[in-house]
């Protein structure tokens, strides 16, 4: 024969479930009422206002048990986490036991909202509450006898119509998160323009055909156009295209590397763009490869000069290109 469990014990068992209920049907509403505001939104646009007052209804009333099922999951962390209490309560059957004050809103919300709920969980922690507690103490829970279920709990349980204001600022507020235009903005009054105090006598003017009103019109808009600000110096030089040749006696500010010889061109030569000139690089000579073993060093070795003897620019040159061969 199994051991007799007590009612604290299956309870705390089955407010652990029931949290874990209510946080999945609180998740899978969340993710449905995403999707009706999303279709209340399409209503919006395509000018279906009067549908889309009927079923916002139903996204009220998803929103409204949406918090009483957050609500009803504080309740049962609160009894988890002081079960103890509730275990030093005496457990009867018909008499009504007094609770302490920490439980009884919580058991009473409880055992008053739970039937009204589909979670199946949540039901079976009521039933071993009344179990707990007593059936008079449930009756009186359940009658509401002088209002001692919150607020909070009772108004959202109550079978009504929400209010005119309520639909409107549920479709407000979904228009401005869906980026809908929803209801009659009022149109901006275009200012008035003052007529000039002379042209009633242009007007009795023979002749003049209206040409006065034309000349103030074109007064104002050209007085009331603003002017052309000055171009910036940075779009003037962005504007400017670079020389095509230089002068002579000047320096270009760029400088190209001429191409390194190879065994497949030993004198390489560089055509600049826009000329049919070709610039040649130092000459083969001088730069001469010698793919042979040492033989780098051969070259170096006979260009050296005699001992003491100052190198020229030249010089300078040649060894530099021989070193980065």
């Amino acid at each position: 024969m199994a051991p007799h469990t007590s009612v604290v014990a299956r309870l705390k068992v089955h407010l652990k479930l029931s949290i874990a209920r209510l946080r999945i049907v609180q998740a899978k509403d969340t993710a449905v009422a995403k999707q009706q505001r999303r279709a209340m939104a399409q209503l919006l646009e395509q000018g279906k206002q009067e549908s889309a007052r009927i079923r916002v209804e139903n996204i009220i009333r998803s929103d409204l048990l949406t918090e009483l099922h957050e609500i009803l999951e504080l309740y049962c962390e609160l009894l988890l986490a002081r079960i103890g209490l509730l275990d030093n309560s005496p457990t009867t059957t018909h008499s009504t036991t007094t609770l302490d004050p920490g439980l009884d809103e919580a058991v009473r919300s409880i055992i008053y909202a739970a039937p009204r709920t589909d979670i199946k969980e949540l039901n079976t922690v009521r039933a071993l509450l009344v179990e707990k507690v007593g059936r008079d103490f449930a009756q009186q829970a359940m009658d509401n006898k002088g209002d001692e279920i919150p607020e909070r709990i009772s108004r959202k349980l109550r079978v009504e119509p929400p209010s005119k204001e309520l639909v409107e600022s549920y479709l407000t507020e979904i228009a401005n998160a869906y980026d809908v235009p929803y209801g009659e903005s009022p149109q901006a009054e275009e200012p008035e323009v003052p007529q000039a105090e002379d042209d009633e006598e242009d007007d009795d003017e023979p002749g003049s055909g209206g040409q006065s009103e034309k000349a103030t019109t074109t007064t104002k808009k050209t007085t009331t156009k603003p002017a052309l600000e000055t171009p910036l110096s940075t779009q003037e030089l962005s504007a400017m295209t670079p020389p095509r040749t230089f002068d002579p006696g000047l320096t270009s500010p760029v400088r190209i590397a001429p191409p390194s010889p190879s065994t497949d061109n030993a004198n390489p030569k560089l055509k600049l763009p826009g000329t049919n000139a070709t610039v040649a690089t130092t000459p083969a000579s001088t730069r001469k490869m010698d793919l042979r073993p040492g033989g780098k060093t051969a070259a170096a070795g006979s260009a050296k000069k005699p001992e003491g003897d100052i190198p020229d620019v030249n010089d300078l040159e040649k060894r530099f290109a021989m070193l980065k061969r």
